[in-house]
């Protein structure tokens, strides 16, 4: 029963004839703003079902008026960026949803910002009418602070429902401000100057150039809406049918060969070469890897072969390792919730849902076998809070590679490190509530339990002055024995110097043959360290003098003996802790950066200055490692979401004691 209905679905109102007939919309907004309970008053579902806070991304198709509307809706939290990144590459134009009763907040403008460089067509959404705190003024005021002067009110509130503003006798003073906004984008150039002479523009023309300065990005709607008793959702839905673009008249990313070599730009075209993209993985536990697909280019069938690619390194992104591989998918269907609908073929331009791909990842390009093409990947926001785990027990650490590998291939915002120096296994993650989620996953989808640890940031240990170590290793058990004994002196070089091995043997104390054992068991012995377990770093080594058996000796009996030798002059002196700084580079707006300077230097950090990037400032300090396991969290709070920065490492430095 449940097939033969989905089937009866797809038959119906969810197959879109071509890309003419589709528009694929992503909500953006903070957390709470209400995108999530207006795509359930989209759908006329009950709002009550859909209050609560989304931390990932979803599409829910909708038909209007013989087009089909992908509403892609994101989460407002900034941890899940990706998510919302994700979205914004699914869609070809943008809902900027903000709340009545609270506004624009600052990751919003950055979100803002993104969209502006691209031209994406956008229109700000007021929600929550009904609320005791609503202030459409102070949020329309508050959108063009945040937005610019573009945005204007296309609607208004009138008690009973909206009213578009620019309908005939309409007495509101922004009526005249949007005319005149509206003409100013007007591909007409009398128009202005018969509205100045007082003539009468007809409305239908307005509506029409208003349509296109939305779908050129030249103008943004302001349309407030309530989904409680459903005002302004049907003016909502007939901007984004009427104003907002459809997939053939948005730019499709750039496209490449598996290769690295550029290919053919793809158009919006169901009778071209297949490329579509993962926009979005989740694992079933029916149904396996289930891989939310936008197509570019072509027309996906079900049961057909195709061609995955993955090369987010080829593009300067970390993560995952780069992979091809063919593969035949499962069955197609439409990401409605509720119910399967499937899907007989999907166009270019549309959304879909396809499962069995095993091997894919977000981010992936599925395409033709036959021509194998590979799109530039969005940006992907870096991952900075590190969380170290550990199994909680022997059967979770069996399972808990495969766990990550599939958590991973889900989410490109997780970057999953095995830290070669401390075997601690860190999980790099956006923040808090990131992590929790990424925690909760691995529990309750995949079985694994995990228990967070503190995070061991890996030292240096270095020689603060010249001492002499001598290195003895005799050993007779009848038969071969081991005999080997070496003297050696040792001193500190200058920061970031590395390891030099001088010779200064003579007579043959030490046979030549076993110098370089000498100097592989020093260099094994660094390696390990020499009093606190961390490497040494910075340190030259002279091999003074040293003695031999004519049987007994040998290489690893000589290793041993430069091992011993060095612990031995460890013993002779002492041995100070390096500890790791980065540079950070702190991009904020310029009435944060008194506070972030303050903060950093509050870190140990050491001020390198500051730069002027467009309207923000970028901060650069050296600053420990140590102290910027939690930074990401911090400048977060800091800067109200708004904030940013990058870590490459820089040097070492002595610890304090």
């Amino acid at each position: 029963m449940a097939d033969k209905n989905s089937r009866r679905a797809a038959d119906s109102d969810l197959a879109a004839p071509g890309p003419d007939r589709i528009r694929n919309v992503v909500l953006v907004g903070p957390s709470g703003s209400g995108k999530t309970a207006l795509v359930a008053a989209l759908r006329r579902d009950r709002v009550a079902d859909a209050d609560q806070r989304s931390v990932s991304l979803t599409v829910t198709p909708l038909p209007h008026e013989g087009i089909k509307i992908n509403l892609v809706d994101t989460p407002g939290y900034a941890d899940f960026v990706g998510e919302v990144r994700a979205g914004l590459r699914a869609a070809d134009c943008a809902l900027f949803v903000v709340a009545a009763n609270e506004g624009v907040d600052d990751a919003t403008r950055e979100l803002w910002r993104e969209c502006d460089a691209v031209g994406m067509p956008r229109a700000v959404v007021v929600t929550k009418l009904d609320h005791a705190r609503a202030d459409t003024d102070t949020v329309l005021l508050g959108a063009r602070a945040a937005f610019g002067e573009k945005v204007l009110p296309a609607y208004v509130a009138d008690g009973q429902g909206v009213v578009s503003l620019l309908e005939a006798g309409t007495d509101d003073p922004r009526r005249a401000e949007l005319i005149e906004a509206v003409i100013e984008e007007s591909e007409d150039e009398t128009l202005m100057e018969r509205y100045v002479g007082g003539e009468a523009i007809d409305e239908k023309l307005l509506v029409d150039d208003l349509e296109k300065a939305i779908a050129r990005a030249t103008l943004f709607p302001l349309i407030p809406v309530c989904a409680t008793n459903g005002s302004g959702l049907g003016e909502l839905l007939d901007l984004c049918v009427r104003a907002f673009p459809a997939p053939a008249e948005h730019v499709p990313p750039e496209v490449f060969a598996p290769s690295g070599a550029a290919a053919p730009a793809v158009t919006c075209d169901p009778a071209g070469p297949l490329v579509a993209e993962v926009v979005k993985t989740t694992s079933d536990p029916y149904l396996g890897r289930v891989s939310v697909v936008r197509v570019f280019s072509g027309t996906l069938d079900p049961d057909s072969a195709v061609h995955v690619s993955g090369h987010f390194s080829s593009f300067g992104a970390d993560g995952h390792e780069d992979h091809d591989e063919d593969e035949r998918i499962g069955a197609l269907a439409y990401p409605s919730p509720g119910q399967q609908v499937l899907a007989s073929h999907v166009v270019a331009g549309d959304i879909a849902v396809v499962s069995k791909l095993s091997r894919a990842e977000t981010g992936d390009t599925l395409s033709s076998p036959e021509e194998p093409r590979v799109l530039r990947p969005w940006t992907l926001p870096d991952p900075l809070l590190p969380v170290a785990i550990e199994a909680a027990s022997r059967s979770d650490e069996d399972k808990l590679s495969p766990a990550l590998s599939r958590l991973a291939a889900e989410d490109p915002s997780l970057r999953v490190e095995q830290n070669p120096e401390t075997g601690q296994l860190v999980l790099w993650v956006m923040g808090e509530a990131h992590a929790e989620v990424a925690l909760d996953r691995l529990q309750h989808r995949y079985g694994v339990a995990v228990e967070p640890c503190d995070v061991i940031i890996p030292l240096r240990e270095c020689f603060t002055g010249t001492a002499k170590g001598h290195g003895r290793h005799v050993k007779q058990s009848g038969g071969h024995g081991q005999y080997a004994i070496c003297d050696i002196e040792v001193e500190p070089l200058p920061g970031g110097s590395g390891f030099e091995f001088v010779d200064k043997v003579v007579g043959g104390a030490v046979p030549r043959q076993f110098i370089p054992s000498v100097e592989k068991g020093v260099r094994t012995q660094m390696e390990r360290g020499v009093r606190e377990g961390f490497p040494v770093v910075d340190l030259r080594v002279t091999l003074l003098d040293g003695k031999a058996h004519s049987v007994d000796s040998s290489d690893m009996a000589f290793q041993t003996a430069g091992a011993l030798a060095l612990k031995d002059a460890a013993e002779q002196t002492r041995i100070s802790l390096l500890e790791p700084y980065d540079e950070v580079a702190v991009l904020v707006s310029e009435d944060l950066v008194g506070a972030v300077m303050s903060d950093l230097s509050s870190r140990r950090g050491r001020l390198l200055g500051t730069e002027q990037v467009a309207d923000r400032t970028v901060v650069r300090a050296h600053v420990p490692q140590r102290e910027l396991v939690r930074y990401a969290i911090d400048l977060r709070a800091m800067s109200h979401g708004a904030g940013s920065f990058s870590r490459t490492f820089a040097h070492y430095e002595p610890a304090p004691e």
